[in-house]
């Protein structure tokens, strides 16, 4: 496994896109981010994590596995903000898999 040093400048520009990326998702969909600061920590750390490594922000909850031809992909084809997510977690649970997109209503009664 690629490490990747997360006191990098190139991480922490990846951080701030990343961050961008996540609000840009937000305000699009009228999502709000979780009431745990540590969950979207996390997994906006791992989607700028996948971004550097594998060029696609992948789902960081899921595995990412190399395909014949020198490519990657996510099990499920998880890439943020996924498919899954938006047609079905989201309306029906609230929240995504990874928990940082959430509906507001589920952040108003799930108070952290």
């Amino acid at each position: 496994m690629q490490k990747i040093d997360m006191n990098s400048p190139e991480f922490l520009k990846e951080m701030e896109k990343t961050k961008k990326f996540t609000d840009k998702v937000n305000k699009q969909f009228g999502y709000v981010y979780n009431n745990n600061e540590d969950i979207n920590e996390g997994v906006t750390m791992g989607l700028a994590r996948h971004k550097i490594l594998y060029a696609k922000r992948f789902c960081p909850c899921f595995m990412v596995e190399e395909v014949e031809d020198g490519t990657f992909k996510s099990v499920d084809d998880r890439v943020c903000p996924c498919p899954q997510a938006i047609e079905k977690e989201i309306p029906e649970l609230g929240k995504c898999h990874c928990g940082i997109f959430c509906t507001p209503e589920y952040v108003a009664n799930n108070d952290q």
